[in-house]
């Protein structure tokens, strides 16, 4: 079954969010640094965060149980070869790339080369304005709105591209920028 999400980020749904900023008591594009954020930053922390999902996986909701078993195999009677096999099979269970959140991923994408904390904050606020957008709704959430049952990685991956469309169109610098650039 094809989701289709990824076709209601229209135009129209990216200029009803614009109308949102418009009305907003408050700046959107600047964070807590105090510090305005451009358009063009704030989409390539979005699109930071499309292309960790396609590599790490997307999950609705954190799972905080344990990857490991807690049951382990009786030391006294493994090999040393065998130990080392577990202790290796744990570690990397550990540390393989876990699905993340939609909040884990734009928090990873701050710590890196293509966002920081204002970016992340504002994406946060871009996403949530596209999502008021499209439902109508004045208190919706983005973190809420992609933790629905029957949301996908699709889904959220197009809040996302929607979300970045929109910074660039209508984030600071966007009257500004070349259009042949």
């Amino acid at each position: 079954m094809t989701s289709t999400i990824t076709t209601v980020f229209t135009d129209e749904v990216l200029a009803r969010a614009a109308g949102l900023v418009k009305d907003s008591y408050r700046p959107v594009w600047t964070g807590a640094s105090g510090e305005e954020s451009t358009g063009e930053s704030v989409a390539r922390h979005l699109e930071a965060v499309v292309a960790l999902l396609e590599t790490d996986g997307w999950t609705r909701m954190s799972n905080y149980a344990p990857a490991v078993s807690a049951e382990l195999p009786a030391i006294e009677s493994m090999s040393t070869q065998a130990m080392v096999r577990e202790v290796l099979l744990a570690v990397r269970e550990e540390t393989a790339p876990a699905p993340r959140t939609l909040s884990a991923a734009l928090d990873h994408a701050a710590r890196g080369g293509d966002g920081d904390a204002d970016t992340r904050d504002v994406a946060y606020e871009v996403l949530t304005l596209v999502v008021r957008a499209l439902t109508g709704h004045h208190q919706a959430r983005a973190t809420a709105w992609a933790e629905r049952l029957h949301r996908t990685r699709e889904d959220v991956t197009a809040l996302l591209a929607a979300g970045a469309r929109f910074a660039r169109a209508y984030g600071p610098g966007a009257a500004e920028a070349d259009p042949a650039a």
